[in-house]
């Protein structure tokens, strides 16, 4: 039986700012990751290609609001620089 993926110590190394900012980006980098799973069935970040993520941007956020897509793209930023690829992604 293997231990469930810790979010919080996969992006350790590169949280930072606030408390309050700390916590946003782990609640989004945790709804971000459920939502792949559930598509596609990736437990983990470092089975995620560029389409996954951009699946989750364009299709998955299409109902929030622009604020919400812009916060959520900070945190993809903060998964990638964690992943060390080379993926950009727009607003």
């Amino acid at each position: 039986m293997s231990k469930p993926f810790d979010m919080d110590l996969f992006l350790a190394g590169v949280l930072t700012g606030s408390h309050a900012t700390r916590q946003r980006h782990l609640r989004q980098a945790k709804v971000i990751q459920t939502a792949i799973a559930q598509r596609w069935h990736l437990e983990t970040p470092w089975g995620w290609q560029r389409k996954h993520v951009n699946w989750f941007l364009k299709h998955h956020l299409n109902r929030h609001s622009e604020a919400a897509q812009y916060y959520y793209l900070l945190t993809v930023r903060l998964l990638i620089l964690r992943l060390k690829r080379h993926w950009a992604f727009e607003k």
